[in-house]
């Protein structure tokens, strides 16, 4: 889907945004085609045709991919609500079984080992379907983000995605692509100076979010590592931690989401300017 277009003029030198959403913001130099024998020459009279346009830039409403993740999002918020269950069952075993080993039974035992399997699975699928769908509206904004102001990113916008792959690097690199996108999608003011936009909503997903993924990977070599049942009860107290800054980190991310595609859907409706 492509964004409509109306609005204020946009500054001289940009062209203007167009109904069918196409929106020229780079061209790519066309490929080198091999040399012919003998140049070709027009009949007299016979009029040269141009070669086909280079390809252009589109703008792209973020608005179903943000639907979706916004659904994705709920889902892996309520799988983390079932781990941080079955972390809370385990560690009330464990202080059972460290209290007194005869009152619990095999049974609970292995009802644990079940439910936190279980758990470990979904939230790995929820994971994976999330971070794919997220990924892919991330680069679209980022996109969009350079359509609107190509002078707003430092970084070329393959790092939208390739960032999220490196170690150490994933926990700021989008976190700078993210601003930037966000500077890019604020409108100006009437009289085109500037006019941030509170970057809350994108500062407290980031903070949560890396916290929370921390955390899980304390958390996960914890409960690799025990052995008894009072590691298998420290380990299940950092689970549940996790597990709920992880249910909070999803509802930021919700909110982080739906306002920067607002803010774009807005920018690419009324044009660079925000309504006097």
């Amino acid at each position: 889907m492509s964004f409509s277009a109306p609005g204020s003029p946009p500054p001289a030198g940009r062209p203007p945004y167009t109904a069918a959403g196409p929106y020229p913001a780079q061209t790519h130099p066309a490929q080198t085609q091999p040399a012919e024998p003998y140049p070709r020459q027009p009949y007299p009279g016979q009029p040269v045709y141009p070669g086909p346009p280079p390809p252009v830039d589109v703008l792209r409403s973020p608005q179903g991919l943000a639907t979706a993740l916004t659904a994705l999002l709920s889902v892996a918020a309520a799988v983390n609500l079932f781990s941080a269950g079955a972390n809370l069952f385990a560690w009330t075993l464990m202080n059972d079984l460290i209290t007194d080993p005869d009152q619990v039974a095999d049974d609970s035992l292995d009802l644990s080992d079940v439910l936190t399997a279980f758990a470990g699975g979904f939230q790995l699928l929820a994971l994976l379907g999330t971070a794919t769908v997220f990924i892919v509206w991330f680069h679209r904004v980022r996109v969009n983000g350079e359509i609107f102001r190509p002078d707003a990113f430092t970084q070329a916008r393959g790092w939208a995605i390739g960032a999220w792959f490196i170690p150490i690097g994933n926990l700021f690199l989008p976190f700078r692509t993210a601003r930037q996108i966000w500077a890019a999608s604020t409108q100006l003011g009437p009289d085109g100076s500037s006019r941030p936009v509170s970057t809350a909503p994108l500062t407290a997903w980031w903070v949560v979010w890396v916290v929370a993924a921390c955390t899980d990977r304390v958390f996960a070599q914890m409960y690799k590592q025990a052995e008894t049942p009072e590691a298998v009860r420290d380990a299940s107290v950092v689970g549940i931690v996790s597990d709920l800054l992880m249910i909070a980190a999803a509802v930021l991310a919700v909110l982080f989401v739906r306002k920067l595609t607002a803010m774009q859907n807005t920018k690419a409706v009324q044009g660079p300017y925000a309504a006097g």
